[in-house]
């Protein structure tokens, strides 16, 4: 009985690769290894048990990352205990498949755990838990996670160019003389002065951490509606100058790529990554998905399918001209399990390349083909 479910089951993964891929067609792991580029998904732990899943995963992509196994509140529940046991999950995978991982994320200013903001530290005791959680994170992935955003989502939305106000920053914050000035007045013009003194100090120091914590990793920071050329990206362009001038360790820049009612401005990404990669520092498409209206059965219009899918050949072929821009990630990668169903309250959906059936959609063969494509630097 055994070697007969052996035997069905490697007739199936057989049948699915030939379904997918059409018979000869190259998956996308295949296509993106050729040219030593990095092809990936955010994956969660409870899926992998999942046959259509793993095998769709193991097979189109080199490079997967935790959506939420590694954030504070999964990895980091208790002060005094960590647990590692869902991304243990995902490293494991990656490692008997071949697979790089990307760790998502050490600092943020969401999904963190009751005991950490339900009381307030002074900044010293705040530096040394955050210190401590990152060393003891990177340190536990030494050598198995290639590459972590260190911080995500530092600069606001609602104030482009403007850093957020959170726990690490200023409530109250790991830096003790910014913080009081900060706590102390109702001023707006010294509040300003004090935060501009020591601007990027949490940050900066988030990335010394995780370097001393693990030196061969590549750190990024990364960041949501900065993927153009706008307010935002002019100061994360500005945050990472002064660190490559001053030494701080930040080897690269990770853009979500969430594109919201199937507009795409490819020419300002490019010239965005064009400047982010004249520093030196390789940039990363971390969490890209296209949200197509759909109906009550969560279908899209045909000809919105294959609007995704010149929106994803084009975002690809943006990075692709460009040699620092070494990666393409989805933020999960099959309809059944995306975020953008219950975030839109089920107005929009079908947003990745593969549908609720694991079928590949047209935006799959749209990608496999700018990565396919040689690509002239712009």
């Amino acid at each position: 009985m055994k070697r007969r479910a052996l035997a069905f089951a490697l007739a199936t993964t057989a049948f699915c690769v030939a379904t997918v891929q059409g018979g000869a067609e190259p998956s996308l792991r295949e296509v993106a290894q050729r040219s030593g580029f990095l092809i990936g998904t955010a994956v969660r732990p409870a899926h992998l048990s999942e046959a259509a899943y793993s095998s769709t995963l193991a097979r189109e992509f080199n490079m997967i990352e935790p959506e939420d196994a590694l954030k504070w509140e999964v990895v980091h529940p208790e002060r005094s205990s960590f647990d590692f046991s869902q991304a243990d999950q995902i490293v494991d995978f990656a490692i008997r498949h071949g697979m790089k991982v990307r760790g998502h994320t050490l600092v943020w200013h969401r999904q963190n755990p009751k005991w950490l903001t339900n009381r307030t530290f002074a900044p010293a005791e705040l530096s040394q838990i955050l210190e401590e959680h990152i060393k003891t994170v990177v340190g536990h992935y030494r050598g198995k996670i290639f590459a972590w955003d260190v911080v995500n989502e530092a600069f606001d939305e609602v104030r482009p160019g403007t850093l957020r106000t959170t726990l690490w920053r200023d409530e109250p914050g790991i830096d003790g003389a910014a913080s009081y000035e900060l706590q102390a007045t109702n001023n707006a013009a010294r509040s300003e002065r004090a935060a501009r003194n020591q601007p990027y100090s949490y940050i900066e120091r988030s990335f010394r951490w995780a370097h001393e914590a693990d030196p061969q990793a590549l750190l990024f920071y990364n960041d949501a509606e900065a993927e153009t050329v706008n307010p935002k990206s002019d100061a994360i362009y500005a945050m990472m100058s002064d660190f490559r001038k001053r030494g701080v360790p930040i080897d690269g820049v990770g853009f979500q790529m969430h594109v919201a009612n199937m507009r795409a401005n490819i020419p300002s990404l490019s010239a965005n990554i064009k400047r982010f990669a004249a520093l030196g520092v390789h940039v990363h498409i971390t969490e890209m998905d296209v949200a197509l209206p759909v109906d009550s059965n969560g279908a899209a219009r045909p000809q919105d399918l294959q609007l995704q899918a010149d929106i994803y050949r084009q975002i690809a072929a943006a990075c692709r001209s460009h040699p620092l821009c070494t990666a393409i990630q989805t933020w999960g990668f099959t309809d059944k399990y995306s975020w953008i169903g219950s975030h839109s309250k089920h107005k929009e959906g079908a947003a990745l390349l593969f549908d609720r059936d694991y079928r590949a959609k047209p935006a799959y063969d749209a990608l496999r083909d700018a990565l396919q494509t040689e690509h002239k630097l712009e």
